[in-house]
């Protein structure tokens, strides 16, 4: 039996339109946007100015803390301005908008397509080399990856869990990377081993990519406590937890991290570029995005520079259906609509999926009837039913008692409540405003 996490969880329709299309560079835009916050964390503070020249892989943004990520320029031109744009969360950001003048690299990153399989770099290098390189977790999450990987003091890891699953529907972006640079993958997660101190490496892939469980299986047999595991189809399996209680039977205590229990996730499309940051000395500054939708043209996997408008990758894909009424960054369970499709990809757009208008508007919701069905799928074990109406009523407090706080806002209430009850937006609400009444508790 295949593997999968205990509580709760949904199947929706998977919607892989774009599963077999290889991924292809997308053509340099005319102009980047690159926003200063793509990280949780504090925003990096610039340090370029409007008419610098800079170079592809140039730093133009540095961490302003620990919990803070580098920028770099994923283009060469001119500066032309230092200001606020408009970002996919629909409020305006500093950034550097840069016009683009030629493709012109800064001249220590290795552009070379040899695989450098050799590790000479201990774990404090390969830490450095990471937060330098402004890496940051590409699963969605986007938490500094050097933070991670800095365990703290009566802390150890003993198994490092590669994330493949990508439980979204829609999303290939991390499908193709597997099958299409495994190698470089099986080489990140060795540096990311070695940054842990940890021999054991384990990558979960949900049963629906069985090309990458054969390929990456096959491939492991030559890279030293690597193994692959196929879990079953089941969302959210790609969750933190979820994927940890499947892969190692473990589960992380309410409030608590990973590390609590002796395990690092780390999304596959993190681990590549850990490779390239590493063994090739290239900073984060270009990704791998699926553009897809079940009328597109031709729904895609681009590799996109960082700051490259979203409306570029659309027209790469046959320009937005007549028919569109929504565009949205990331997964369809836990995306965003963008307001713009002038907003810049980001470190954290792993897709962008167009929806048509009969799949885009809001049923009317109706009286929840206590059916317990968003408690069942829930894989967290809360009380969705309840935690609405706690946020209704403004019993925040409350909610905290509730853990509202362990919510990953997954989306599988919403997806399963028959009363078609905004479940998740007024969760999201309740948790901001915990957190709100924590910070001001702690000052």
């Amino acid at each position: 039996m295949l593997k999968t996490f205990a509580k709760g969880g949904v199947h929706p329709p998977e919607n892989k339109f774009s599963a077999d299309r290889p991924i292809e560079v997308l053509p340099l835009p005319a102009k980047v946007s690159i926003p200063v916050s793509q990280h949780i964390g504090a925003p990096a503070t610039i340090v370029v100015a409007k008419g610098d020249k800079v170079k592809v892989g140039q730093l133009i943004a540095q961490s302003a803390g620990f919990v803070s990520a580098n920028i770099h320029s994923s283009v060469s031109g001119t500066v032309e301005s230092v200001d606020p744009v408009l970002d996919s969360s629909g409020y305006k950001r500093q950034a550097v908008t840069i016009v683009v003048e030629g493709d012109e690299w800064e001249p220590t990153i290795d552009r070379s397509p040899e695989l450098k399989r050799t590790i000479d770099a201990d774990a404090q290098t390969i830490i450095k080399k990471i937060a330098e390189a402004g890496i940051v977790g590409l699963g969605g999450a986007t938490f500094p990856s050097h933070v991670k990987l800095s365990v703290p003091t009566g802390k150890k890891a003993d198994v490092l869990i590669i994330n493949g699953v990508e439980c979204e529907p829609y999303l290939t972006s991390d499908h193709r990377l597997m099958l299409e640079k495994g190698h470089e993958l099986m080489v990140g997660i060795q540096l990311l081993m070695r940054a842990l101190g940890v021999d054991k490496a384990m990558i979960g892939i949900e049963n629906n990519k069985p090309d990458a469980i054969k390929y990456l299986s096959d491939i492991s047999k030559d890279y030293q406590g690597i193994s692959v595991h196929a879990l079953k189809v089941k969302y959210p399996q790609g969750g933190e937890k979820q994927l940890i209680k499947a892969l190692i039977n473990r589960e992380v205590p309410s409030g608590g991290l990973p590390i609590d229990i002796g395990a690092v996730v780390h999304n596959v499309g993190t681990a590549f570029a850990v490779y390239e940051a590493v063994q090739k000395n290239k900073p984060l500054f270009e990704r791998v995005v699926t553009v897809t939708g079940k009328n597109l043209a031709k729904p895609s996997n681009f590799l996109v520079r960082i700051g490259t408008p979203v409306s570029d990758l659309i027209a790469a894909a046959g320009g937005l259906p007549d028919d569109t009424a929504k565009v949205v960054n990331g997964g369809p369970m836990m995306g965003k609509a963008v307001t713009d499709i002038s907003v810049p990809v980001t470190k954290g757009t792993s897709g962008i999926i167009v929806f048509p208008a009969n799949e885009s508007r809001r049923k009317a919701d109706s009286v929840c009837i206590r059916c317990a069905k968003c408690v069942t799928a829930c894989p967290m074990g809360l009380e969705p039913y309840l935690l609405i109406r706690m946020s209704q009523r403004m019993m925040f407090d409350k909610m905290e008692h509730e853990r509202v706080l362990d919510c990953m806002e997954c989306g599988s209430c919403s997806f399963e409540c028959p009363a078609n009850l905004p479940l998740l937006d007024y969760i999201r609400l309740g948790k901001s405003e915990v957190n709100k009444i924590i910070r001001a508790r702690k000052n």
